[in-house]
């Protein structure tokens, strides 16, 4: 009760802080909150990334955030580069956002039956994003890319799917694949307790490799479901498309009768607001979506073509259900955040501020004598501590982890928060200043000097 209890202490808002500036960061608080932790839950985590084990040390515990900024409960101020790992795209606790929440909340948290607002939120999707014609809520990415999964093998009558090295489509059986040596190989188990029957339809090939993915297809004639894929990489750190690869992945796709899958639940209206399949221009039969369109509440959704989504129960025998998809604070938040998203200079300043960070990290490390390279596309951003170019997973290994590792604790202590693996997207906001920017890239050029 005492954990709960602190839990619910909240800091002075009008108190003064600064961030971090020394190389000395007070954790105390985090350190005794977090080996309680370790008792009550695995790892002491409720997702992996969130233990540091990439780089070392113990997690920071957060108490509270705004806007592009983070506090932790020690009192420590830091500037925010994952926003929740994506869905904080207007800044963290954004004022009309939470107003609206707050206005929804006293009409109740879940009703487990249809609301209007469900309707209001298909609609914006329907109409952002270029493959969609029919949308199904869920409550997170997993679930969507689970059910997108079964849809494209009702819909094909095939079973086998081919995935690419290093992209992650949440932690179901069939998507816990090793990347694969040759471009034939099939996958096995990446984790106990998935069963090798079934990984055994799943193929897998290297990130921008087209020639890789024709000759899976070639080996399982008439057998493949169909190709999933984020449309930009960024569980393996930001890696972009090469030109012509998501082309080239259409074209296949059509010529093998099989159906291509954009997973655009970290893309999904961060790098346009109709997504990476707006911005590049190839079309999708299928795309799931998630963070985002929660407005930083758990959501997810898939979607496509109308006669696809006929499969989905209860119009066709394919069956999803879910007692809280389409949650009305869900909703809520989604729609508010994208008519916030509708305002006018909203990706341009996305994508000046986000560069403007990424070219500064660069110029760093090269003013320090460190080899790296990496970019930006809109407001995701990533760069790997190895000479590249990064096209694949394959390449991304190359990246000195430990450097990597140290940077990121470097950088925690002089108030900036990094995602804690070098196999992960960063991810800006539009709360994120120059100001930000600028105290951002004078930290790294301060830590690679020492490195």
């Amino acid at each position: 009760m005492q954990l709960w209890r602190d839990a619910l202490r909240r800091h002075n808002p009008t108190e003064e802080r600064v961030l971090v500036n020394t190389a000395t960061l007070k954790t105390t608080r985090s350190e005794e909150i977090f080996a309680a932790a370790q008792k009550l839950m695995p790892g002491g985590v409720n997702s992996p990334v969130r233990a540091f084990k990439s780089v070392g040390g113990q997690p920071i515990v957060f108490d509270r955030v705004k806007g592009s900024h983070i506090w932790d409960v020690d009192g420590n101020e830091y500037i925010d580069y994952i926003g929740s790992w994506g869905p904080a795209i207007c800044g963290h606790a954004h004022p009309e956002v939470t107003q609206a929440l707050h206005d929804v909340l006293e009409k109740g948290t879940s009703f487990g039956a249809p609301c209007y607002l469900e309707n209001v939120l298909a609609e914006m999707v329907i109409d952002a994003v270029p493959s969609i014609e029919m949308v199904r809520f869920v409550n997170s990415g997993t679930e969507a890319c689970m059910a997108v999964l079964r849809l494209m093998r009702a819909f094909t009558g095939r079973d086998k799917l081919i995935k690419f090295e290093g992209c992650y489509h949440g932690h179901a059986d069939m998507f816990l694949v090793k990347a694969g040596s040759g471009v034939a190989t099939l996958g096995l188990p990446d984790s106990p307790g998935v069963p090798k029957s079934t990984t055994a339809n799943t193929l897998t090939a290297p990130y921008n490799d087209l020639q890789a993915v024709r000759s899976l297809f070639e080996e399982n004639p008439d057998q493949v479901s169909g190709v999933i894929l984020e449309p930009i990489v960024g569980n393996a750190g930001f890696i972009p498309p090469d030109a012509g690869f998501l082309e080239g992945l259409r074209e296949l796709t059509r010529e093998y009768g099989a159906l291509l899958v954009f997973d655009e639940v970290m893309t999904g209206f961060r790098i346009a607001y109709g997504g990476a399949q707006q911005k590049f221009g190839v079309t999708p039969d299928l795309t799931t979506l998630g963070k985002i369109i929660g407005g930083g509440l758990p959501v997810g959704a898939y979607g496509g073509r109308r006669d696809i989504m006929a499969m989905v129960a209860p119009a066709g025998p394919m069956y999803q259900a879910g007692t809280l998809s389409g949650n009305p604070l869900a909703m809520t938040a989604g729609i508010k955040t994208l008519e916030l998203l509708q305002r006018s200079n909203t990706y341009e300043q996305l994508e000046r501020i986000t560069k403007k960070l990424s070219d500064g990290l660069l110029q760093a490390a090269k003013e320090t004598g460190h080899a790296a390279c990496g970019g930006n596309i809109s407001g995701m951003f990533g760069f790997f501590f190895t000479e590249g170019p990064v096209h694949s997973y394959e390449d991304a290994k190359h990246s000195d982890l430990n450097k990597f590792g140290r940077f990121h604790r470097g950088m925690l202590e002089r108030g900036v928060y990094l995602a804690p693996s070098q196999f992960e997207a960063g991810f800006t906001s539009l709360a994120h200043t120059d100001e930000d920017i600028d105290r951002t890239i004078a930290a790294a050029r301060e830590v690679m000097s020492g490195l």
